[in-house]
């Protein structure tokens, strides 16, 4: 029997699975069904989204536009951390299920829910990241997961097209879909297809932020990003907003193919997938972040930041964004961007994206200093005693290892012939 619920707020994405589970919730547990919806830059996917959800069966429909607070408190804060999940991901949806989940429950809180779904299925990583997040911020909320419930049959694309069908739901921009997909400000996923194979290149049809390299223009273009305290404030030297900066680099990221990886990912339940990500602003931010971060932090922060992003990708891709851990990284990675001020020159050309020039009032990096001039500032007789002491457990351990060896030898020697 299903459990005693009065009201749900469901995450809708209007894609076919949110659009058979919202019916289906509806006839399972007898109760009020709400879509929620979370405007986060995936451009005209949400456009008629209120119409469908309650041609659906939801009783309302609602609508965030969450863009801002998506890029000030979640993008800004994953870049700064400079993490990326597998060397490569730089974990676009991983980092926007959160904010989804977040405003969910408050959604739920809006209207007098006990209960919150999500579409999410129970292969993914997506389940974890909602239902963390769920848990994090109210526990007291009945979390419903259609597709780990065994009374959900339907678990094919054919059974929910049929069931979609026979109940009038319309679906038939969902079901012309070639590839699985999740897009926003920061990047597009795809899934599926001939992804599913590792021995299969990906097609240029796929794209949709970017165009393939080949096809970019053949002359390269140039853009400055001025940052301030690691935070993205303009570009070529003008102020802009966040919304208005990620949709300028993306622009420009795109028409020039970078921010394009192929990957094949370890997912949080244990099983490899295949993606491919287009981040094209994102990737640009990157670049650019890393590059000012080289010539303002001193060598030990800069190692051991390194570090942490490697730990603060997982949190991130592992769905944790509200745990105790990430908000004390924070702190840390806050404290080392306090001077990560200036511009950095970034080149784009062809699917690629290079760092060719960076300035700070900040900056460590001193010409005279880092010249093969020797100059007063430096006395390379130091060098003796520096590289003495930093090598004497290295001349201990070569000591030992010379004199073992010739004990060793000195008893062969000794050994009589037959």
């Amino acid at each position: 029997m299903a459990e005693r619920v009065r009201k749900i707020v469901l995450a809708y994405s209007g894609g076919l699975d949110t659009s058979v589970i919202l019916p289906w919730l509806r006839e399972t547990y007898g109760c009020e069904v709400i879509a929620f919806a979370a405007e986060l830059g995936q451009g005209d996917e949400l456009k008629a989204i209120s119409r469908k959800a309650i041609a659906s069966g939801a009783s309302r429909c609602i609508v965030r536009d969450l863009r801002r607070e998506f890029c000030e408190e979640y993008l800004w804060r994953l870049l700064k951390s400079g993490a990326v999940y597998e060397g490569k991901y730089l974990l676009g949806t991983s980092i926007a299920r959160p904010l989804i989940a977040r405003e969910q429950v408050r959604v739920a809180h809006e209207v007098g829910a006990d209960a919150v779904a999500h579409g999410a299925t129970g292969k993914g990583n997506d389940q974890v990241r909602f239902e963390l997040t769920y848990m994090a911020l109210d526990p007291s909320l009945t979390i419903i997961a259609p597709w780990k419930d065994p009374r959900f049959e339907l678990r094919s694309r054919e059974a929910a097209v049929a069931y979609a069908r026979a109940r009038g739901i319309p679906i038939d921009q969902s079901v012309k879909k070639i590839y699985s997909r999740d897009r926003n400000f920061w990047h597009i996923s795809h899934e599926g297809a001939e992804l599913e194979s590792t021995w299969a290149e990906p097609q240029d049809r796929m794209l949709i932020m970017t165009v393939p390299p080949e096809k970019a223009p053949a002359r390269g273009a140039y853009v400055e990003v001025d940052f301030e305290a690691g935070v993205p404030v303009g570009l070529n030297g003008r102020r802009m907003d966040c919304i208005r900066l990620m949709q300028t680099l993306n622009d420009l990221g795109g028409r020039h193919g970078v921010g394009v990886v192929d990957l094949i990912e370890n997912r949080l339940v244990g099983m490899k997938s295949r993606g491919v990500y287009e981040t094209p602003g994102g990737t640009i931010l990157y670049a650019a972040h890393a590059a000012l971060e080289n010539i303002v932090l001193d060598r030990d922060t800069l190692h051991y930041k390194q570090q942490v992003a490697l730990r603060y990708a997982e949190l991130v891709y592992y769905g944790q964004w509200f745990h105790p851990l990430r908000e004390a990284l924070d702190a840390f990675i806050d404290s080392t961007q306090r001077e990560v001020t200036g511009t950095a020159r970034v080149k784009l050309y062809r699917g690629n994206c290079r760092v060719v020039g960076v300035k700070s009032p900040y900056s460590r990096y001193m010409p005279d200093l880092a010249s093969f001039t020797m100059g007063d500032e430096y006395d390379s007789t130091d060098a003796r005693g520096f590289i003495r002491l930093f090598g004497l457990p290295m001349k201990v351990d070569g000591l030992v290892r010379r004199k073992h060896a010739a004990a060793g030898a000195a008893r062969k020697s000794r050994k009589p012939k037959r």
